[in-house]
């Protein structure tokens, strides 16, 4: 079974989710369906279609969410001499001269905007167990791309 890496922030921002579609969400969506039933004809009702369909939506969410749950590590950032998950660092392409900051994260909180990268990602995994003036080689589609850990953070 696949162990994911959460931050605490993920972590307590995936049970609250997990909280709110359990007691709101199940409860607005079965008064929607209470609604709708009381219209009549269900197999032409949109307003019923349409609550279903949120309410399968919904359920699938829960069940994900409880699953990411079960299985999940907390990771918390601490300062050490490698790359690892939690880990906040700053890169440079050999290319240029501009200095990238990314996060390693796990899957469920990768956003590209925030540097929050995968470290199943290739450039994140590339990056894992490196220290500070490493150079690692990643394939894209455009080619090879070599990037130095300017500092770990």
């Amino acid at each position: 079974m696949e162990k994911h890496y959460l931050s605490r922030e993920k972590h307590v921002e995936l049970t609250k989710e997990l909280n709110d579609l359990r007691k709101i969400k199940r409860r607005e969506i079965a008064e929607r369906l209470e609604f709708a039933k009381s219209l009549g004809d269900l197999s032409e009702n949109a307003e019923y279609q349409s609550a279903r369909e949120e309410q399968s939506d919904t359920e699938d969410r829960i069940t994900k969410i409880e699953g990411i749950l079960k299985i999940s590590q907390i990771i918390s950032p601490h300062h050490t001499s490698q790359v690892e998950i939690g880990s906040t660092l700053v890169v440079k392409k050999k290319s240029g001269n501009e200095e990238i900051s990314y996060q390693i994260v796990g899957p469920e909180e990768v956003d590209i905007i925030a540097g929050k990268i995968s470290y199943l990602s290739p450039l994140g995994s590339s990056l894992l167990k490196k220290k500070q003036g490493d150079r690692v080689i990643v394939s894209t589609p455009k080619g090879e791309i070599t990037y130095e850990i300017v500092r770990l953070t």
